[in-house]
């Protein structure tokens, strides 16, 4: 049996610590977390020490993202600001919120932060146009929140690519939002498993999205991408996905080892290099 060496850690210096706000919902941050470290792998790292250092918080407590935005409430956006500060004096040098539709309150957040919040939407439509260039259409799967919001709507945009979506309250629409919220079978009440039935209503989704026009799917919550995951295991999807949360993950050991070149965001506060 071979002794663990440093070689991975001095090979790689990290200089920026992430800071995740996970539990939004409970699978949120597992589900990054897997995608880091296998990026992490995936870039070279063989042992504990060729992975970055990160900080997590499970933000459990954190009100509802959707109803939030529906209702008009002041508490989601206080509780990310709270835990976004915790994770500044924990010393995190730039921050990632495993939510989706959490972005819907980035530039009011991000005011009352010192360190930087790398916008995931932004990110995510920035991706698409570079790894499929010529795409016109792209689907999205998400809560009522983000749609209602327009995030991915307005950045994918931003580069001339439209989105196709299921309508607010139409009965796929309410079919995903039971996909991911219903007590006993959604994906927020399923625990680590994903149920056929959760699985089955995405799949169904992804097939309206296809016949619709759609060239690529968007998991537009960290929910979906659970379940998208698990169907891609499983079963032929009737078209490509991508992970926002996959472009978090090589985006954020990006930030952590600086390479050149990486920003959070355009026009956003910049990336305070740690001193270590």
């Amino acid at each position: 049996m071979s002794s663990p060496t440093h070689t991975d850690r001095a090979a790689r210096a990290q200089t920026a610590i992430p800071g995740i706000i996970g539990g939004l919902g409970p699978l949120a941050h597992i589900a990054l977390e897997r995608r880091l470290i296998a990026e992490s792998a995936r870039r070279g790292a063989t042992g504990d020490g060729g992975h970055p250092v990160w900080i997590l918080i499970n933000a459990a407590d954190v009100p509802d993202r959707t109803a939030s935005l529906a209702d008009g409430s002041d508490g989601c956006a206080r509780s990310l600001v709270r835990y976004g500060r915790v994770l500044e004096a924990a010393g995190a040098d730039f921050l990632i919120v495993a939510c989706n539709t959490a972005h819907a309150f980035h530039r009011r957040v991000q005011a009352e932060l010192s360190i930087p919040w790398l916008h995931l939407i932004d990110h995510t439509a920035a991706a698409i146009a570079r790894r499929h260039p010529g795409i016109e259409r792209v689907g999205v799967l998400a809560t009522d929140g983000t749609l209602r919001a327009a995030l991915y709507q307005r950045s994918l945009l931003d580069l001339g690519i439209a989105t196709i979506a299921p309508g607010a309250g139409t009965a796929l629409q309410t079919e995903i939002m039971d996909a991911i919220y219903a007590p006993g079978w959604g994906i927020k009440a399923s625990g680590v498993e994903i149920g056929a039935r959760a699985q089955a209503a995405v799949w169904r989704a992804v097939h309206w999205l296809e016949q619709h026009g759609a060239e690529l799917v968007i998991a537009g919550c960290t929910e979906l991408s659970a379940a998208l995951e698990t169907l891609t295991v499983s079963t032929t999807l009737p078209l490509p996905w991508l992970d926002p949360l996959e472009v978090a993950a090589q985006l954020t050991l990006d930030l952590a080892y600086g390479a050149a070149g990486v920003v959070v965001a355009p026009g956003r506060a910049p990336l305070r290099k740690a001193s270590r």
